[in-house]
């Protein structure tokens, strides 16, 4: 039987994109300034050899943001946000997760220690400071670890988007979490089709397409659809357990700069009582905004709204 459809009709699926690491995989350690980073015009090697392309528009005197994506999708995924911010003085950076976009595509270390320290990697290449920090779905989560791991020397404020932040997977000091077997059906959709695991994910719970009376975009849905299938197999198989399993809580401690929440309260990927309005009661003065009818992807269907609520905290 295709687990697929079962998960769609009971919810379960709709609850469980945009996450990121298994606790058993190894951990990774922390970029340092010694390491050698290499950096071309749109790529950036890290220390461990992985290649990320990456975006720098806008002027480079600028006030700095960057911009982390979700699951399985590229920097591409900003481009609104992007060319809104640059139109109007600011800098903007966003690169394509290891495994994702036009990155290289390693067969190990797909897990969110490295992922937030490819971050650090591009931060510290491009030389980036007083970085106001934009995460979305699990970009939430990479940018939350970043912080954990590489605290706010260079951060001035953060933002989480649909993020997946605190804990997504259900366990015994986080009962409302969702149930192992979400994650389990994904990769079962995932290994016998990902092509059309994307499609149906797009089509449906991810812009709220599935709700009575909306009208489907199919340009969206295509979009969403290209930048998945442009991602690794492995890479994306692996942020699944990935982001099912990364808890969260000890990094949101950590965040000491100003911090807005936004998400979504129709939210049928990251719902809102688990992950955003819990993130932002764990984070120490944290502002959280909900759009009323906002599903997931809110970067597309609500960007006029997200990017002036953007440019307002960016002024603030």
């Amino acid at each position: 039987m295709n687990t697929l459809p079962r998960l769609l009709a009971t919810g379960l699926l709709a609850t469980s994109i945009g996450l990121i690491v298994d606790p058993a995989q190894a951990q990774a350690t922390p970029a340092t300034a010694e390491h050698a980073i290499q950096r071309t015009a749109d790529t950036i090697t890290t220390a461990d050899g992985v290649q990320l392309y990456y975006k720098d528009w806008g002027p480079k005197d600028g006030p700095v943001v960057a911009f982390s994506h979700g699951w399985p999708l590229s920097s591409d995924s900003w481009e609104s946000q992007m060319l809104f911010l640059a139109e109007r003085g600011y800098r903007v950076v966003a690169h394509d997760r290891r495994g994702h976009g036009r990155s290289s595509q390693p067969w190990d270390g797909n897990d969110m220690d490295h992922y937030a320290d490819d971050l650090a990697a591009v931060i510290q290449a491009l030389d980036l400071r007083d970085v106001t920090l934009v995460g979305f779905s699990t970009g939430g989560g990479e940018v939350a670890r970043y912080i954990g791991r590489h605290g706010t020397s260079r951060v001035s404020k953060a933002v989480l988007v649909s993020a997946v932040p605190p804990l997504m997977l259900r366990t015994d000091d986080n009962p409302g979490g969702l149930p192992q077997e979400v994650f389990d059906g994904l990769r079962v959709a995932s290994v016998a089709n990902r092509s059309r695991l994307y499609l149906d994910i797009a089509s449906g719970p991810f812009f709220g397409f599935n709700r009575p009376g909306a009208t489907p975009d199919d340009s969206l849905v295509q979009s969403f659809w290209a930048q998945g299938m442009q991602a690794g197999h492995k890479n994306t198989y692996d942020s699944i357990a990935a982001f099912s399993a990364t808890d969260f809580r000890q990094d949101l401690a950590k965040f000491d700069v100003p911090t807005l929440v936004i998400h979504g309260a129709d939210d049928q990927i990251v719902p809102l009582d688990l992950s955003g309005r819990a993130s932002a009661a764990l984070i120490d003065g944290a502002r959280l905004i909900v759009y009323p009818d906002g599903p997931h992807g809110i970067t597309d269907t609500h960007k006029d709204r997200l990017n002036q609520d953007l440019l307002d905290f960016l002024r603030e």
